[in-house]
């Protein structure tokens, strides 16, 4: 026999995430999540509000325990929320920082009780940011060689040396840090994870200009920096592991996120630049079937990430479809905007002036940014060799005969 009851409370729930947004999510946000990414540095009014009251509501962590603020909504409710975000075109702003996506959850993995009270709630209410201490200038690719090292000083850690990629340390409070301990061992167990306070005179951060003009990334120099012995997140000279753990929430992260503002269809955006015929389609046919093409790999995409979140769940962590996700959403983000940029013509080549909408210059300036996708996270031929590899179980054809 069906069991109605759940889907009644899920209705119930629907209906009541839907009130609760049409009573706090400011209208004039709809559809823009980009300018969390934008205006993080210095947000406007109406960002500013959505942000507290998201925040004080425990929904930009849903799932997270309710004893350190989240929402303890259930997966299924969760998902729920996230469709009436996107009906509403809301965003969680919290998912542009490494709090959520990264650092918090490797805390409730990892953390002691005292590190999950004295982090986790700030990082609910959004009012920390956090960075990630991960690549050096000789340590990119291959981590484990890492040299920023922690001492030992008697009351805690002494840390120097020297980060690079470290998106957003510019403004952040706290950095997720990855350091060697014990030089002596083998590279990938010598190192463990701190938790650093970055407002301290041993830590110096220098932002890194990209072509997109504003960039997140800085490079991040440590210089006698210190951290009280409770920094330790995991076990000592066993910070791989957890520094493993937290790339596994990047890259969920990475894939699309649940909680996102629904973007605006492509053939919607098409009718206010390029020709449409009397069936209100585009009129150009070579444009349109790449434009539907897109969606449908869009929606792919979709259906997938929910397949692989289901799977993980019942699997309690990381599935080998999470693998593909990384790839597929790159390819998804880049070609929309590359065809967002060929429906705008003219429009579509804005960097500043009166000549172009706000939206425009974001569109171009999104563009570029977004080349990095295939980049940053694990670059896209290192996931094809991952998945072909360790998923696939393809022979490695690198090696010389």
């Amino acid at each position: 026999m069906a069991d109605f009851g759940g889907d009644l409370e899920l209705e119930d729930f629907r209906k009541e995430a839907a009130a609760w947004l049409d009573a706090n999510f400011p209208k004039a946000l709809a559809g823009k999540g980009h300018l969390a990414m934008a205006e993080r540095s210095s947000p406007g009014a109406d960002l500013t509000a959505w942000k507290a009251a998201i925040g004080a509501k425990g929904w930009a962590t849903p799932t997270w325990p309710t004893q350190y603020g989240g929402g303890g909504l259930s997966a299924q409710k969760a998902r729920v929320l996230a469709q009436e975000m996107g009906k509403a075109g809301a965003f969680n702003p919290l998912m542009f920082g490494m709090g959520v996506t990264m650092i918090g959850p490797t805390i409730l993995d990892y953390g002691t009780d005292a590190q999950k009270a004295k982090h986790i709630p700030p990082i609910v209410r959004g009012d920390v940011q956090w960075c990630v201490g991960y690549s050096e200038p000789n340590a990119g690719s291959d981590l484990a060689s890492l040299q920023t090292k922690a001492v030992d000083n008697g009351d805690g850690w002494s840390i120097t040396g020297q980060k690079t990629w470290t998106s957003g340390a510019q403004y952040s409070e706290w950095c997720g840090l990855l350091v060697r301990t014990d030089p002596s061992a083998k590279k990938h167990d010598g190192i463990s994870f701190m938790l650093v306070d970055m407002h301290q005179p041993g830590v110096e951060t220098r932002p890194i200009a990209l072509i997109a003009g504003a960039s997140p990334f800085c490079e991040t120099f440590f210089t006698d920096a210190v951290a009280p012995r409770d920094a330790l997140l995991g076990q000592l000279n066993v910070g791989w592991t957890v520094g493993k753990r937290l790339l596994q929430h990047e890259r969920a992260s990475q894939t699309g996120a649940p909680m996102g503002g629904r973007s605006v269809p492509l053939s919607q955006i098409a009718k206010r630049y390029v020709a449409i015929d009397a069936d209100g389609r585009i009129e150009d046919q070579d444009l349109r079937s790449r434009v539907v093409r897109h969606e449908m790999d869009a929606r792919t995409h979709g259906l997938t990430l929910a397949r692989v979140m289901a799977e993980s769940k019942e699997a309690n962590g990381a599935t080998n479809g999470a693998s593909v996700l990384k790839n597929s959403a790159t390819h998804v983000a880049q070609t929309r905007a590359e065809l967002t940029l060929e429906i705008m013509g003219g429009q579509g080549l804005g960097w500043e002036g009166d000549d172009f909408t706000r939206d425009e210059i974001e569109t171009v300036r999104g563009w570029l940014s977004g080349k990095a996708m295939s980049i940053y996270g694990g670059s896209s031929e290192i996931q094809n060799n991952i998945i072909s590899k360790r998923i696939l179980g393809l022979p490695d054809n690198t090696q010389s005969s």
